[in-house]
């Protein structure tokens, strides 16, 4: 999908920050010290709570997060960022962790699950993939936004049309269904095309699965 990756690759890249959240103050510091250090922006929350109470949605990078935390533990916290929206990747720390609890995380979506005490390298592995991933999660986003304002400058004839048309009907059956001539059909797919800045319909049926 060139004229996709060739948009993604054009964009800005997005501010990322590290998100701790982590019960134990003094280890929490510690890895702040550690993020401001190594030139890495970062955030700290005592718990769920606080993180929620404070962190942006809008706010690119990922949630470095402890397993076991007061109130809501590790696996629920993670659980509870994608009910209210929050697409951040999630790698976890723990002193206790186990296998079962470790592979629960890895199936949830999380990228890693490393072991207290942290080896920098581990961490900073972790943490380039994560943000490697939010980057591309964040481009992705951008790119179904300007899809979707471009699909709402369609007019209701040409968002029949588009829709007939991605579901893999030729014109002259775009025409029957909606009963007009295959000319209109052929001029209202023209200016679909236009509007939505699409070069092949192969490309028009990748933006249509990104319209709400």
């Amino acid at each position: 999908m060139p004229a996709v990756a060739t948009i993604l690759e054009n964009s800005t890249p997005p501010r990322q920050i590290v998100h701790i959240v982590e019960d134990d103050e003094q280890f929490r510091l510690s890895l702040q010290d550690l993020f401001q250090s190594l030139g890495i922006e970062a955030d700290a929350f005592e718990d769920a709570g606080d993180f929620f109470a404070h962190a942006s949605r809008d706010t690119g990078g990922c949630v470095l997060l402890d397993v076991r935390l007061p109130g809501v533990n590790g696996i629920e916290f993670q659980r509870e960022l994608e009910t209210r929206g929050y697409e951040h990747p999630v790698i976890f720390m723990t002193a206790h962790g186990d296998v079962a609890t470790s592979v629960n995380a890895m199936k949830a979506g999380a990228i890693d699950f490393l072991q207290k005490p942290l080896r920098t390298y581990e961490l900073l592995e972790a943490i380039n993939a994560a943000f490697a991933i939010d980057t591309r999660q964040q481009k992705q986003r951008a790119y179904r936004q300007r899809v979707q304002e471009r699909a709402a400058t369609l007019t209701p004839r040409e968002t029949q049309v588009l829709g007939l048309v991605t579901s893999g009907l030729m014109n002259k059956q775009v025409a029957y269904e909606l009963g007009i001539s295959e000319i209109m059909v052929k001029l209202h797919r023209g200016s679909v095309m236009r509007k939505m800045q699409a070069s092949s319909l192969a490309e028009l049926v990748r933006q249509f699965e990104l319209i709400d």
